[in-house]
Formats: C-alpha cells, sequence, structure tokens
C-alpha cells in the first residue's frame, strides 16, 4: 500500500518519525538550546525591573531596561541562526510529515471504499431477498385472485392500486360509486 501511487514507503525516507506535540517540543528544544536562553534571560530582566520600579530603583530600572533589550536581541539573533543552520533539515521534515500524511488520507480513502463497497453488497443482498420476497408473496396471491376475480367487498381504491391506476382516477371511482 505504501509504495503504491509514487509514495516511498515511510521507513526509507529518512531518520524522521512520527511525533507528538511533546516530542516536537522537546526535539526543538535540543535542536535549538539558546532560544529558550534568550527568552529566560528575557523574562528574569522584565522581573528585575519590575522589582526595581517597585523599589523604586530607577537606574537598577533603566539597566535591567536594556538588559531586556539585548536579551530579546539575542533570542531574535538565536531564532534567525537556527532557521539558517536547519532550513535543509525542516525541508526534508515537511516533505516527510505531507507524505506521512498523504499516506494516512489513503488509508482513510481506501477504508471509506471498502466500507462502501461493504454497504453496497449488504444492499444487494437485502434487495435481492426483498425481491424474492415480493416474488413469494405474488405467487401466493395469484390463486386467489384467478379464483375470485374482483371480491364484491374490495373498495375503488384498491382496484385502482391493482390496475395501476392513480389516485385522480381512484377518486372519480369512488365518486362515481356513491352516484
Amino acid at each position: 500500500m505504501a509504495g503504491q501511487g509514487g509514495i516511498p514507503p515511510i521507513a526509507d525516507t529518512h531518520q524522521f518519525e512520527e511525533e507528538t506535540s511533546l516530542q516536537k517540543f522537546q526535539r526543538r528544544l535540543k535542536e535549538e538550546p539558546l532560544i529558550p536562553l534568550g527568552c529566560a534571560a528575557t523574562c528574569y530582566a522584565l522581573f528585575r525591573a519590575y522589582r526595581s520600579m517597585k523599589a523604586k530603583d530607577s537606574k537598577e530600572l533603566n539597566r535591567m531596561f536594556r538588559a531586556r533589550i539585548y536579551a530579546q536581541f539575542f533570542t531574535l539573533f538565536a531564532v534567525v541562526a537556527g532557521g539558517m543552520y536547519y532550513k535543509t533539515e525542516r525541508t526534508q521534515r515537511r516533505e516527510f510529515e505531507r507524505m506521512v500524511e498523504e499516506r494516512k488520507s489513503l488509508e482513510k480513502r481506501d477504508a471509506w471504499l471498502r466500507e462502501l463497497e461493504v454497504r453496497d453488497k449488504e444492499d444487494k443482498d437485502w434487495r435481492e431477498r426483498h425481491a424474492a420476497a415480493a416474488e413469494a408473496a405474488k405467487e401466493v396471491d395469484k390463486p386467489r385472485s384467478e379464483k375470485s376475480g374482483l371480491e364484491k367487498n374490495q373498495s375503488p381504491v384498491e382496484d385502482a392500486e391493482r390496475k395501476g391506476l392513480g389516485v385522480l382516477d381512484a377518486v372519480k371511482a369512488l365518486v362515481a360509486k356513491k352516484d
């Protein structure tokens, strides 16, 4: 199945594996440890600036605001450098994830088609059983109607149904019977 439709088997593609959100987060932390470090430094600088503001120490407050700007610059630099460094691996991973998604959608489509085939077979079997039961009912009614012809207590509606006439003809027959 995985080899059909131009999709190579997943084991042959790369060293990648399907991963959960937590696994992806852990992998990204290991790949780019400077980004969380820069975020932590920014948060620390903001915390120290808050404490300095509460203590009314404007000199320390300005120092911490500058430290926050430097930490944010460091974080931004880490994001850009990491993006450039891992660019090829990320494109390969996106391709892998696209192939996994395509494989899953094909499997889902095939399962849906199998389900439709099963339902179609069940429907055909039901129709055959229903047709056989209807044929048997016709055979049972056939001798009775041949012997008696039209029964006296039969209504014009039933007569119209047997003849295959419409509702309007049945109503006309009822009106004609009353007159």
